[in-house]
């Protein structure tokens, strides 16, 4: 399993991309799909059209680097990422995709989540807050 610190984020190209871009084709993406800034250290994700190929690139510390994996059978399987050119994933959703987990099968079970925008009932009676369980897919 991989681990990223929490304030990392995964972003996920979702047009095909030539493996032959390196350091400056990959960085000029990251601008044109995702509107980020490629110097906050966050991932990067490009694949092939063939989706057997991926790059990940990301800076560390004190410069690029890119994380390359090919696959020798099979592919990689992708969130449907709709009409937009880049979308955001939860880290978890990154293990899954480089695990060869079908994501289309993949559940994730309950689990506690604040409400953002509720806000707290307190009757009186109770300390307690009302809080939301959140079911969603991986």
């Amino acid at each position: 399993m991989i681990s990223l610190p929490s304030a990392v984020r995964v972003f996920l190209c979702s047009r095909a991309v030539d493996m032959r871009k390196s350091f400056d084709g990959l960085s000029g993406l990251v601008q044109e799909c995702f509107g980020q800034d490629l110097l906050d250290g966050h991932l990067f994700l490009f694949v092939n059209r063939r989706r057997d190929r991926i790059k990940v690139l990301y800076f560390d510390h004190d410069g690029l680097a890119i994380w390359y994996k090919r696959l020798e059978a099979g592919s990689f399987q992708l969130p449907d990422a709709g009409r937009q050119d880049g979308i955001e994933l939860r880290p978890a959703q990154l293990a899954l995709i480089l695990s060869g987990i079908d994501l289309d099968s993949a559940r994730q079970r309950k689990r506690f989540r604040p409400a953002k925008s509720a806000p707290a009932r307190n009757d009186g009676k109770s300390s307690e807050m009302h809080l939301h369980n959140m079911n969603e897919r991986v």
